[in-house]
């Protein structure tokens, strides 16, 4: 028990804007620790191999894929999970757009799926519906709702193209 105890690593993590201290195991993976400690459970873990994509957060603004990062190499940094992302009782934009596209049939997949679109947003290098395919395909849907993932993705992304185009 003490070996245990001496092996164990603090670090700090800001989680949806709210800072956390741990004494962890440097074995404990970032999405073990955000949901077994801090019981954020809309993190989904699916194959646990970084192969479906149900565990993306945001780590720094980047999305990843929380199975495969330890926590204690994270240390510092600022997480979002699919519950940060609504912000004072508004839904993010790809959450709304989503529900409206019915872009999730069990909605295992969805937290991964959104986090993984609001990255997608951020890196900006996103512009047609074939590009939205192409950077989306590490999140996998077993239900097959692509299509509506896709038409939802867009929905927020054009507006933002246009804007963008217009100030140029």
């Amino acid at each position: 028990m003490t070996q245990i105890a001496q092996s164990r690593l603090p670090i700090s993590l800001t989680v949806n804007g709210t800072q956390h201290a741990f004494e962890i195991e440097p074995w404990v993976t970032l999405l073990d620790l955000l949901r077994e400690r801090l019981a954020l459970t809309g993190t989904k873990k699916g194959c646990d191999q970084g192969q479906c994509g149900a565990c993306t957060v945001l780590v720094d603004g980047q999305r990843i894929n929380s199975c495969l990062s330890l926590a204690v190499s994270r240390d510092g940094a600022e997480v979002t999970t699919i519950e940060g992302l609504a912000q004072e009782g508004e839904l993010h934009p790809l959450q709304a757009a989503f529900i409206e596209r019915d872009a999730f049939q069990c909605g295992y997949c969805t937290p991964g799926q959104i986090c993984s679109a609001a990255g997608l947003l951020a890196e900006g290098h996103t512009h047609t519906r074939a590009e939205i395919r192409e950077h989306m395909s590490g999140n996998l849907c077993r239900c097959g709702a692509y299509t509506n993932i896709a038409d939802a993705i867009e929905d927020v992304l054009q507006p933002r193209l246009a804007m963008r185009e217009a100030a140029e």
